[in-house]
C-alpha cells in the first residue's frame, strides 16, 4: 500500500509542476498557486509515507 501511495504523490507532484509551469507561461496567478499547493500536498502525502516506513521498521 506504501508503493501505491508514493506514487500517488509523485503524480500529484507532477501535475501540480506542470500546472505552475502553465501559470507562469501565461501570468495566470490561480494556475501559480494551485500548482504550488498540489506539490505541497504531495510533500505531505510522502512525509506521511515516510513516518509509516519508520513505525514499521520499529515495530519489526
Amino acid at each position: 500500500m506504501s508503493l501505491e501511495n508514493r506514487a500517488k504523490a509523485a503524480a500529484k507532484n507532477v501535475e501540480g509542476k506542470l500546472q505552475e509551469t502553465v501559470g507562469d507561461l501565461t501570468g495566470n496567478t490561480k494556475d501559480q498557486l494551485q500548482g504550488n499547493a498540489k506539490q505541497a500536498e504531495a510533500k505531505v502525502r510522502n512525509a506521511a509515507e515516510d513516518v509509516k516506513d519508520e513505525v514499521k521498521k520499529a515495530i519489526d
